[in-house]
């Protein structure tokens, strides 16, 4: 017996020219399309309607309240209608790409599990790297916007707040640290730390409120919109809607987070993809519906970039009704945030449950069946973001990151189609490979158009993200430790199987 023991010894990687192989760096994770729940894993608890209410949770938060305003007084002016155009299209020809693949792979990580699976491993460590920088940025972007709305809020019932505490450095007079939207982040980790089935019924709750306050909002504002608002319709040219497009992008892409809590969802391979699409839907429809009421009621430079439908609605005589919006932006915002908390948590419980992380970050709380661990972390990270950056700074970060995911992703489903035709789809991917193709046009068109320090950014974070899987990830990867016949061929696996 101890004579064999070395031969049951992890074996190191190759070395040299096999290191860039299928033996290497781009071994396979292999498909496991089952719906069992793993010992020690998540629970599957939520069904079609709370994951709609999730991504809707994404879908529809800052963008509605926060960053529509934004885009508009900045970049588009009323042409930010054309921006959010653009940005869904881009959008749902991703989305349907996510479909496939959670009909196909229903298991937790969303865009790091598919590249994984159909690209390799330094891919699937690639994207699942730059995903938990980006939806940590997304927490501390829904974190500020929610921030500007409670601001408007105290301001209203004439509560002062110290200057210091009010926006981040940079964004006013005497501003040191956005103190509300650090604390958010801090109660939301509290929330998803409570458990997978309280959390989601929290969301849903939270959405249904949200949905009616914006239901509210376009009513009340479509009585007042005035058609000389929208002139000059273009005032910083066809460029400054494509610019703001690269930005509003970053209110259209809730389904992935979503897809991040496959493995808690049940009977995951029908319901996710039907959840992706009927959310970016309802989606696409409200934020058309929001530009225009909003762009309708208040002259674009005008806009107040804090609380954008706060001041339009008090700019036409309705400022108490302003008032009733912010609170509803406060509670309703909070959506967004809680769901790309999740999936971040979701993406790093998978990171390290497959070894690239370490695997001290895949233990669930043992009665709640969360990752607790990770939960506060991130819910520590965001909230430095969103205390120190400024909301755009922090939006275009997240913006490149999820781009990046979404070409990844296409590109998967097209090879994925070559390498495993037979593999059962419970959701197929229309006109591959033209949608794909049309997903990764727009997503590098928006990527082009991003800030270069954005750039600087993601580059900085992915090449320290190089260095950890260089000295961690690649030797204790899980691939890493498997025998060698299963990593060198893992798409000759059956369905469901484990190296």
């Amino acid at each position: 017996m101890s004579q064999a023991m070395p031969k049951t010894r992890p074996p190191r990687g190759p070395a040299g020219s096999a290191l860039f192989t299928r033996a290497g760096v781009f071994r396979l994770k292999p498909v496991d399309s089952s719906e069992e729940e793993t010992p020690g894993g998540l629970r599957r608890t939520m069904g079609l309607w709370q994951l709609v209410a999730l991504s809707l949770g994404g879908l529809v938060g800052a963008g509605v309240f926060s960053l529509a305003g934004v885009v508009a007084h900045d970049d588009a002016g009323p042409g930010v209608m054309i921006s959010f155009l653009i940005a869904i299209i881009a959008s749902a020809a991703a989305a349907l790409c996510y479909a496939e693949f959670a009909g196909t792979i229903p298991k937790a990580g969303s865009a790091y599990t598919y590249s994984y699976a159909a690209l390799g491993e330094a891919i699937g460590w690639a994207i699942g790297w730059d995903l938990l920088l980006e939806y940590t940025a997304i927490v501390a972007v829904v974190a500020i916007a929610i921030s500007g709305y409670l601001s408007y809020i105290l301001d209203q019932i004439g509560l002062d707040i110290p200057d210091w505490a009010l926006g981040a450095p940079g964004t006013g007079a005497g501003h040191k640290v956005d103190l509300f939207a650090a604390l958010l982040c801090l109660l939301l980790a509290f929330v998803l730390s409570r458990g997978t089935k309280e959390s989601a019924r929290f969301e849903t709750i939270l959405v249904v409120v949200k949905l009616a306050i914006v239901a509210l909002v376009i009513v009340a504002g479509a009585f007042h919109v005035s058609a000389g608002n929208f002139s000059p319709f273009l005032p910083f040219g066809i460029g400054g809607a494509v610019a703001g497009a690269a930005t509003t992008f970053f209110a259209v892409y809730g389904y992935d987070a979503m897809s991040a809590a496959a493995e808690e969802s049940a009977e995951a391979k029908k319901v996710l993809p039907k959840a992706i699409v009927i959310s970016l839907a309802i989606a696409a429809v409200i934020y058309l519906l929001v530009c225009i009421v909003l762009l309708g009621m208040q002259d674009y430079r005008q806009i107040d970039v804090k609380s954008p439908f706060s001041s339009a609605l008090a700019s036409v005589g309705l400022t108490g009704l302003g008032t009733i919006v912010a609170v509803g932006a406060v509670v309703g915002i909070t959506t967004s945030a809680l769901a790309n908390m999740l999936a971040v948590t979701r993406v790093w419980f998978s990171m390290s449950r497959d070894g690239l992380l370490p695997a001290y970050f895949a233990r669930n709380h043992p009665r709640r069946q969360v990752p607790t661990r990770v939960i506060w972390l991130v819910g520590i990270g965001s909230a430095v973001i969103a205390g120190l950056l400024p909301i755009k700074e922090a939006a275009d970060l997240t913006n490149i990151g999820i781009l990046m995911a979404f070409i990844v992703v296409a590109v998967a489903v097209m090879v994925m189609r070559r390498t495993r035709p037979d593999l059962p789809r419970s959701f197929r991917t229309p006109w591959v490979p033209v949608v794909p193709l049309v997903g990764i046009a727009f997503s590098i068109w928006l990527i082009a158009n991003l800030d270069w320090i954005t750039w600087v950014r993601f580059a900085v974070w992915m090449v320290l993200g190089l260095v950890v899987y260089a000295l961690y990830g690649y030797r204790n990867s899980v691939e890493n430790r498997a025998p060698r016949s299963a990593r060198t061929a893992p798409n000759t696996e059956d369905e469901g199987s484990t190296p």
